[in-house]
């Protein structure tokens, strides 16, 4: 830097001292602006939108799938991109390490590398122009962070718009800035416009064509009786079988290799009030491989209950078997029928069997291959199938839920299926509920069901 440069610098830095502006009220008044204005919208964030709820963190989870914060997101789709390459894949720690910390010392040596004493920004076309590509870079990753990266269009274009292009331009500002140095400064501007014009082209390519995320919704109780409720589902589908709705069973029935297996009742004081609700959780989690129990736990099955869900289960047996814990009033399992009602199956009867069939009646249960998981399954499935038939009081599932086994027609003293479930009988007015629905035509929606004769019904009120 020369005297002449030296002097001008000087002279406009006494004007503006002499211009000024106090440290104290006047920089520290607009500070205290821009933290209120981000202190009122970090307020409104968090009101209007929130963080999505997700169950308790569950170490033993193996196939939760972690996800960075958004502002990793940008580092984290780098990796993945620079991953899928074949030779720079083998040697992430070049992704992980060398890259990170080049750009560290870039930034670190920026002012020793561009020396001019010129704060215009037409006089800093080199370090505004690799700002310029590294803040576009890291919005279009951060944008693409959601995309799955592959061999797939997608996945080319995400690698060529997340690390092709702004490579090649962090190389040819590079180039034009210190080895030629004749070439026109707005060279190096022209060469991040247009890297940042291809990276968000390339950006919206990969939006565009991207598959839709398929991701299975998660619902997460936050009040005590949504946790019973969901509790009681899952208990339903993965312990009745054994304990009985209530845990009152202490002789297995309809268990393939626990046939007539003795237990103890698990809704009783001596459970309740000698185990706490760790121990519950516990015993859940790990089974009790001596006594017929298997685990349920993702820690020994994959398939199983996660931390949460193994929590919302013993919530329920708490409020609901524990006498010390008051019982909370829930919601009926299905609405009360109106006076000429005909019940659906997506309204009524879907969440009965979810109650009381389906930890029997699916997929991997000996269960003669009736499955009753859907509607579908419920019409077609079944070594026997159908099992039920519209307008067919003597249904052979209907018969079953009342109580009644179904004889081999050549043996009267053999019976071919007993009554279901097989530990329980169904209520009253579980059973006429499902009789009105087979009678007045099985309908699946409660539209279809609109359409229909009105079915005679009992007025029992439905159980919790």
């Amino acid at each position: 830097m020369n005297d002449e440069s030296k002097n001008k610098i000087k002279e406009r830095y006494h004007q503006v001292i002499q211009r000024g502006e106090r440290f104290w009220p006047d920089s520290i008044f607009k500070d205290a602006i821009m933290a209120l204005a981000i202190f009122v919208i970090l307020i409104l964030l968090a009101t209007f939108i929130g963080v999505a709820s997700e169950p308790k963190a569950d170490p033993s989870d193996m196939s939760y799938v972690p996800r960075p914060e958004w502002y990793f997101l940008f580092l984290f789709k780098f990796l993945a991109i620079y991953g899928q390459i074949p030779l720079l894949g083998k040697i992430e720690w070049i992704a992980t390490v060398i890259v990170p910390s080049i750009a560290i010392i870039l930034l670190v040596l920026m002012p020793f590398l561009d020396k001019s004493p010129n704060r215009y920004y037409s006089k800093r076309i080199m370090p505004l122009s690799i700002m310029g590509v590294l803040v576009t870079s890291m919005v279009s990753l951060t944008l693409m962070a959601d995309v799955p990266t592959g061999t797939s269009l997608p996945g080319i274009l995400q690698t060529i718009g997340g690390l092709v292009i702004p490579g090649l331009a962090y190389i040819l500002i590079l180039l034009l800035a210190f080895f030629f140095k004749k070439a026109p400064a707005t060279c190096m501007a022209w060469t991040a416009v247009a890297a940042g014009v291809l990276m968000v082209g390339f950006t919206v390519a990969v939006l565009f064509l991207a598959p839709a995320p398929v991701t299975a919704e998660t619902v997460v109780a936050n009040t005590v009786i949504e946790k019973i409720q969901a509790g009681q589902d899952l208990y339903a589908v993965n312990c009745v079988e054994c304990h009985g709705e209530d845990g009152k069973v202490t002789k297995i029935e309809g268990v393939k290799g626990l046939e007539g297996k003795e237990i103890p009742a698990i809704n009783n004081n001596d459970v309740l009030y000698t185990l706490d609700d760790a121990s519950i959780g516990e015993v859940i989690a790990y089974g009790r491989p001596i006594a017929g129990m298997n685990p349920f736990g993702k820690a020994f099955n994959p398939e199983g209950l996660s931390k949460s869900e193994i929590d919302y289960i013993v919530t329920f047996m708490r409020y609901m078997w524990d006498d010390r814990f008051e019982k909370p009033v829930l919601k009926p399992l299905y609405p009360p029928l109106a006076a000429g009602e005909v019940p659906s199956y997506d309204v009524h009867i879907a969440p009965i069997f979810n109650r009381y069939c389906v930890s029997c009646h699916r997929k991997g249960k000996d269960n003669n291959n009736f499955w009753v998981t859907s509607y579908d399954e419920i019409l077609k499935t079944g070594d026997n199938a159908p099992n039920v038939i519209a307008g067919d009081a003597n249904s052979p599932l209907l018969t079953l839920i009342s109580g009644t086994p179904i004889m081999d027609p050549a043996d009267p003293t053999k019976e071919l299926a007993g009554k279901m479930p097989p530990n329980n009988n169904l209520k009253p007015d579980i059973v006429a509920v499902i009789k009105a629905w087979i009678m007045a035509g099985m309908p699946q929606t409660a539209d279809d069901a609109a359409k229909l004769t009105p079915v005679p019904v009992p007025t029992a009120t439905p159980k919790p």
